[in-house]
This record gives structure tokens, sequence and C-alpha cells, in this order.
């Protein structure tokens, strides 16, 4: 019997259903896919839909550059309690007969604009002294949680789409790490009546986006030539970042040998460089990623796929 040929490598972008977490979905793909290489770019809530790439093979080299962009949201937020997680699969802390106005929203989302400090969940994966919040707030006995520290975010976009008078609509892109639910969360207090998260769909991640994504029914049950068809090659990732060509098969294995790369080495050099490159073959595939190397006007290649 023909051993199957090797899945090639890329990104596949997935719509994640409500249920599984993003490691269930990476399980999931690694067995339909009969590849152990396989990781994400971002983690999803298991009550969160949506855009998910799995970085395949040795598209697993550029994952932490891949989860560094920005991301696109659409959340519902329920006002008049607040839950232990912020989301709606919590337990429920407290509750409010109160609700906001539509101006009172309009103005409470204003706090969350622009460049702040935001606290994580304790139901998250962030570190605390070496462990997941999330353990450390399932083991607390006496129900006082520990929060992660707050760290830095930016949310570019946050515009309100509808309100029912229960529970509002909105539209968020922030950078990456920011946590939707802690939102949800803080815009209840702003409105002094609690909040929680009560759906969440991404809609983009980076360059990713849900149009040409996979659901994951299909991931399970289409053929592998079908869904290596859907990949995304390296050519097409990390469009943002300038490139340079390198000028032949010499330049390829110096690369691939872990030296420098003269001016010389390139058709068309940057000057000044930029800090972080993209390295192309002569025939325009994605090699690898450089920084400015030890010698002025040269590259170092920190990122090397081939």
């Amino acid at each position: 019997m023909t051993a199957p040929l090797p899945f090639p490598d890329g990104v596949l972008v997935v719509d994640k259903p409500q249920g599984p977490t993003s490691h269930d979905v990476v399980a999931l793909a690694r067995r339909a896919l009969g590849v152990s290489g396989i990781g994400h770019t971002g983690t999803l809530d298991p009550m969160a839909t949506g855009v998910l790439p799995l970085v395949i093979g040795r598209a697993t080299r550029l994952a932490q550059f891949l989860t560094a962009s920005d991301k696109d949201y659409e959340a519902t937020v329920r006002f008049g309690r607040t839950t232990n997680t912020y989301d709606a699969m919590g337990t429920v802390v407290t509750t409010s007969d109160e609700r906001p106005t539509r101006e009172q929203i309009e103005q409470a989302l204003g706090r969350f604009r622009g460049t702040f400090e935001q606290t994580p969940p304790a139901f998250s994966a962030k570190n605390i002294d070496g462990a997941r919040s999330y353990d450390i707030a399932r083991k607390a006995k006496d129900g006082v949680v520990t929060l992660p520290k707050a760290v830095t975010t930016t949310v570019r976009q946050l515009d309100l789409m509808s309100f029912d008078g229960e529970t509002a609509g909105l539209r968020v892109r922030a950078t990456a790490g920011f946590y939707v639910r802690s939102l949800a969360h803080d815009l209840g207090a702003a409105l002094g009546m609690g909040g929680v998260l009560t759906a969440l769909r991404r809609t983009r991640s980076g360059e990713f986006c849900l149009e040409g994504s996979v659901p994951l029914a299909d991931v399970l049950q289409a053929s592998r030539e079908s869904l290596a068809g859907r990949l995304l090659p390296f050519s097409s990732l990390l469009p943002e970042l300038p490139a340079v060509t390198l000028r032949g098969p010499e330049q390829l294995a110096r690369v691939k040998n872990g030296v420098e790369i003269a001016p010389g080495d390139l058709l068309t050099p940057l000057s000044p460089l930029p800090e972080l490159v993209r390295l192309l073959g002569h025939d325009g595939t994605l090699v690898g990623l450089a920084k400015p190397g030890k010698t002025a006007g040269f590259l170092h290649a920190s990122i090397v796929l081939l």
C-alpha cells in the first residue's frame, strides 16, 4: 500500500465553532491531517467562534510573528450581572436590576479606546509565577482569586453596533493580548451594574479573515488533498514586512548555513535596514526572516524555512 504524501507546510485558517478549545482544534487537526507539527496563532475561548489560523509544519516557526498582529471581533455583552469568568459560562457573582441607556453605553465606551492598562481575567492562560492563572483560580478555596498583572493594550476601534435594552453588540479591533471578556466586565463596572460576555466571534487575526476559512467540520471530513488546496503558502505570509530577494542558490546555501547576508547577496539591498525583513529565494518563495547582522549593512537570518 502506497504511503500518503507528506502534508504541505503553510497556514490553514479554521472557522472555530463554539465548544472546543483552541488546543482541541489543534489536536483534531493533527489526527485529521496526520501531521504532528501543528500549532495555532492566538487562543480562542471555548465559547468563542471564528478565525483560528493553524500553522503547519515549518510554518510553526513563524507563529510568534503571526500571533502579534491585531485582531477584529464581534462581541455581545449582557448587562445586569457579573461572573467569575467574565462571560456567560461562569458562576454568577453579582446581579443588578439596572440597565443602561444607549447614550450611557456610548459615553462609557470612550474610556476603552486608545492605549490603556487592562487586567486579564483570573480564568485565563496568563502566567502568574510559573502557573496558569486559570489553574490558580480553580484552586482558590475561599473564592478570592489572584488577578494577573495588568498589561498595556491598544483598542484601535470600538463601536456600538446594536442595543436592545439588555444586550449590546460591539465591534472591536485591538492589539494582540486584548481580552474581550475583560472589556465586557470593565464596561459593566463603568456603568455600575455589571456585564458579561455572552457571544464572541473573531472575524480577523492579522492577515487572516473569515473569507477563505475552513469550518472545523470540513477539516474533520474533507480529504487531505482538498485541505492542502486551502492552505496559505509561505509566499503569502507576513505581507506587511519588507522583502529582499537572494541572488541565487549560492546565497540560499549561505542562509541555510547561518552565514550573514551581504548587500551584494541581494538583488536590491535595503538601506537603512528595517528591524525585520522577509527573505525570498530567487523564485519568490519565502525562505526565512532576517534581522540586521553584526556587520553594518549585513543581514542575519533569524528564522530559516529551508
